[in-house]
């Protein structure tokens, strides 16, 4: 029982220091720079902008960014239809042109989502609580945000 006991614990402090080393966000960034490039690789490639926008304070930050990467529903998603950045709100740099620029998402909390459109225009918010599930995210809810919210989606004419 003790040899048990002794893997659980070394496995979640293991657990918790991968965690705690992943570190999507970098605050030494000027966010609107960061925008302006992956606007411009959003043009060339034919996908828009999805921006996390959070920091590395944030653990539900942390488990999207982890989750948006590796979830084999949304993982895919994610890189046919968007160029997905971490733009960081933090004390250390609030990146306050970025967040006017966004439309003042961290109203909504963090993490929260804004989707750019090719021509950089902010195009959506959308806030993180209704895609979450227990302590992690549900994968068909986040899937049906990206797809609703891709060029494809948006752009298609209805006639």
């Amino acid at each position: 029982m003790k040899k048990v006991i002794l893997i659980i614990a070394i496995l979640f402090a293991s657990a918790t220091a991968a965690m705690a080393q992943q570190k999507p966000y970098d605050e030494s960034i000027d966010a609107m720079e960061q925008i302006r490039a992956a606007v411009a690789e959003a043009q060339a490639s034919g996908r828009y902008v999805m921006c996390q926008v959070g920091g590395n304070w944030c653990p539900w930050c942390i488990r999207f960014a982890q989750f948006a990467t590796t979830d084999s529903l949304v993982a895919p998603l994610m890189v046919e239809n968007y160029v997905y950045i971490h733009v960081n709100y933090s004390k250390a740099n609030k990146n306050l042109e970025a967040m006017r620029f966004l439309g003042n998402p961290g109203r909504f909390g963090y993490p929260v989502f804004v989707v750019l459109n090719s021509e950089g225009t902010p195009i959506h918010i959308q806030e993180s609580e209704s895609l979450e599930e227990g302590k992690g995210y549900n994968p068909k809810r986040v899937a049906k945000f990206l797809r609703l919210w891709s060029k494809k989606a948006v752009e298609t004419d209805v006639k």
